[in-house]
């Protein structure tokens, strides 16, 4: 397995890894790649989970509305990135928070994007700074990276596949 660095990520977003970004030269990191803030939600109801997801209920959200920038204070949200992601069955992904939002007493939380995933993934910013957090539409929130597989895998085909697309 190896980490892709940035050439290799531009090369196989000329191929159709990732559509719907802002600024291919803002976003393109030596080692992965920015993705952004499209919108954010409030946790309405409680989600269940299960073993073999038979069970599975996600918890209903709300939008919340905003034009430019959003407040958040301390608390965990949903947020919707505004990149689509396209995983060939050699290339996994994991996201990890921006040093700014953490500096800004922020994190966030993400699962792993399996090969063969596609969508417009959520992850969870959970506010840990007593004053609360300022984000602006189209801030770059996390950084995704981009792991070659040693062979070819499964895809993933799974409940999120072409999830927000």
């Amino acid at each position: 397995m190896c980490v892709l660095g940035s050439e290799e990520i531009k090369r196989r977003i000329e191929r159709g890894l990732i559509r719907d970004f802002i600024d291919l030269n803002i976003q393109l990191q030596p080692n992965g790649f920015d993705c952004t803030l499209r919108a954010v939600k409030k946790f309405r109801s409680a989600g269940r989970i299960d073993f073999e997801n038979i069970e599975r209920t996600l918890p209903e959200t709300e939008e919340i509305e905003f034009r430019e920038w959003v407040y958040l204070p301390q608390g965990v949200y949903k947020a919707v990135l505004n990149e689509i992601v396209k995983l060939d069955d050699d290339l996994m992904a994991i996201a990890k928070p921006r040093s700014s939002l953490l500096r800004c007493g922020a994190d966030v939380i993400t699962a792993v994007w399996d090969a063969g995933y596609e969508g417009r993934s959520e992850v969870c910013i959970v506010v840990q700074n007593p004053h609360g957090i300022w984000l602006k539409r189209n801030a770059r929130i996390v950084q995704l990276i981009f792991i070659k597989l040693c062979s070819k895998t499964q895809k993933y085909s799974g409940a999120y596949k072409y999830e927000n697309i």
